[in-house]
């Protein structure tokens, strides 16, 4: 397991960004969350290269911290690290091979992220069926999806407008 922490947006201009996929994500999260300074997310970073360049650019300003897993065995590791780094939010990466939506390993990273009050943000509805706070993006049909029981464990507020699972 690598941890690679990025600054800034500047940190990842040398590829072409496609932010859309999550530019609905950084926007719900700043309205309901606008505290948030630090989001991580736990993924094989080789294999979502353009999700990490999309959610940097949808995040300026924010310190992204990701934590790179090959595999289910890393991810107690990298739950490790995201105790020791205190970010306030993680975003999942719907499609990352090792802790995408619907993986045994994002149902782990959900689970305790909540229990330590850090949401969980996914692009899509299966993300927030598993236990995301938040949910929005083409996964979801463009709606913003909350599941009220998690935010609660969380501790975190739910936006107005957003629909219930």
């Amino acid at each position: 397991m690598k941890l690679v922490t990025l600054l800034s947006a500047a940190t990842l201009l040398a590829a072409p960004l496609s932010a859309g996929d999550y530019d609905a994500i950084g926007k719900a999260m700043r309205q309901a969350w606008p505290q948030v300074a630090t989001v991580a997310v736990v993924c094989d970073a080789a294999s979502s290269k353009g999700a990490l360049e999309a959610i940097t650019s949808a995040l300026p300003g924010v310190k992204l911290i990701v934590v790179d897993v090959k595999g289910q065995a890393d991810m107690g590791k990298a739950l490790g690290t995201l105790s020791s780094r205190h970010p306030d939010a993680v975003v999942l990466v719907a499609g990352d091979r090792v802790a995408g939506d619907g993986s045994s390993a994002a149902t782990f990273l959900i689970q305790r992220m909540a229990a330590a009050k850090v949401p969980t943000l996914a692009t899509t509805e299966a993300g927030v069926r598993q236990g995301a706070v938040l949910g929005i993006g083409p996964g979801t049909g463009g709606k913003l999806l909350a599941n009220a029981k998690v935010a609660g464990v969380a501790g975190v507020s739910i936006p107005a407008g957003a629909s219930q699972i």
